[in-house]
Parts: structure tokens; sequence; C-alpha cells
């Protein structure tokens, strides 16, 4: 079955080339291209060639850490030129994440999960992490949950 978010990401292709906008052209073919080299190597695996949405995203979050860092590289060397590029790159990539958690629902989550596991002291920290990534699986940032069970456990 084909990835809905890989159909989305093509649909959008489309548009950006009829549409001539340069920076959304650029950084959806590379996605394009990424994910059919993923579908290759996952036919030489044995896995058929079909991707999953969640392996498209994996595919999404990588390049836009990519883009992150190469954001970071270019506002310290005060390349405005690039810093822009690379911005425009990095919110069209950010369209295809999933709506992400705000840090109260954050919060909140963790406070459950907490309380079901009767959770008191930070040496817990790592029960609590383990009941509560698959809650918050893509649509949370890792770092912020991680920063949040903290908080609530010191």
């Amino acid at each position: 079955m084909e990835s809905a978010l890989k159909q989305r990401i093509q649909d959008e292709l489309k548009t950006a080339l009829r549409g001539g906008d340069e920076a959304r052209k650029t950084v959806l073919r590379l996605l394009v291209a990424q994910i059919k080299n993923a579908e290759v190597e996952a036919r030489t695996d044995g896995r058929g060639g079909v991707l999953s949405d969640s392996d498209v995203l994996a595919l999404v979050r990588r390049e836009i850490k990519q883009h992150e860092e190469s954001l970071l590289e270019a506002q310290n060397a005060g390349r405005e030129d690039l810093v822009a590029q690379q911005q425009a790159e990095l919110d069209v990539l950010k369209e295809f994440l999933p709506k992400q958690l705000s840090r109260e629902e954050i919060v909140a989550l963790a406070k459950q999960v907490i309380q079901e596991l009767n959770a008191t002291s930070p040496k817990q920290h790592g029960q609590v992490m383990k009941a509560l990534q698959p809650k918050v699986k893509d649509i949370a940032d890792g770092k912020l949950v991680n920063e949040v069970v903290r908080e609530l456990l010191g």
C-alpha cells in the first residue's frame, strides 16, 4: 500500500512545478529522491520496496535536522542569503510533520503516566519515558518530553 504522506509530497511537488516556486520545488524534489532511494533500499532488504507513512516521516525528520544544521552554520557564517534559503526550505519540510503537542499537552500526558506508575523520584525517569514515548511518538519533540518529565520528577 502506498504511503499517504508520500502521495501528498508528490502532489505538492506537482503543484510547485506548476506554480514556479523555486525553493519549494528544490526541497520537494530532494525529498522525493530520498523516498525513492529508501524504496530501492527497502527492496534490497526484502521489505518489498514499500515505505509506510512512518518511514517517510522519518525521512522528512532527517531532512529537517540537516536543514536546521545548515541554517545554524549559515547564521554563524553571517550568510544571510543562505539563511533565508535554508529557512524557506525548512518551512516547506515542516508542513509534512503531524501537528505537534503543546508543552501543556505534554505536561498533562506526563502527569497521567507518572500517576499511573506512582513515580515519585528522578530515578524513575527511564520508566516514565518508556511508558510515555509510545503516546507521544511523532507528535511531540523528544527533547521537550524529556525536559517536562525531568521537571515533574525533579
